[in-house]
């Protein structure tokens, strides 16, 4: 499964609550939409942290990061990258 498809998945059953992918654009902002809240964030970044083994910097925790599902898969893919 692509980063894609697991981002996607996640936002969709954690947070809208559904499985019909069509709930969710790629590139609709989480917090604008009122999709993930402060707290959302929060468990997002555990899911990120946990599923890609990956470390999110409070200095990261921005949504040019993780505020959509591309800006989370480009973020995703720069940690891999990095390491």
């Amino acid at each position: 499964m692509s980063i894609e498809q697991q981002v996607r998945n996640y936002i969709l059953e954690n947070f809208l609550f559904t499985n019909d992918a069509s709930a969710l654009a790629n590139d609709v902002s989480f917090l604008e939409k009122g999709i993930v809240d402060s707290t959302g964030v929060l468990e997002m970044i555990l899911f990120l942290e946990q599923e890609f083994a990956i470390k999110v910097a409070d200095s990261e925790m921005v949504p040019e990061n993780l505020d959509t599902v591309v800006n989370i898969v480009h973020y995703v893919q720069s940690k891999h990258v990095g390491k």
